[in-house]
């Protein structure tokens, strides 16, 4: 069994409110999930207007799929214009 984590250090410069940042993170977290069928969840930065840390997580029986579902959710992350990725590590449990 493989794991791999995926964590996303995000910017929202148009962020002027709370409210504004979980729109975008909500929406951001919903494609993610959906298209992935992953676990994704805020898990830092909550309080903060303009950022916030996401973490995916993915399980399966081979690395080689886990693999390509990671540059996947880096390629799908990268193309959302409304958010800038400052940093984006993985990690295999």
């Amino acid at each position: 069994m493989h794991i791999l984590l995926v964590t996303l250090n995000i910017f929202i410069p148009d962020s002027h409110s709370l409210k504004e940042k979980r729109r975008e993170i909500k929406s951001l977290k919903d494609k993610l999930c959906h298209r992935f069928n992953a676990s994704v969840a805020e898990v830092d930065k909550l309080d903060s207007w303009q950022q916030s840390v996401i973490a995916v997580c993915m399980v399966s029986n081979e690395r080689s799929y886990l693999e390509k579902q990671l540059s996947l959710i880096e390629e799908l992350s990268l193309e959302y214009t409304s958010i800038q990725i400052i940093s984006i590590s993985r990690e295999w449990l």
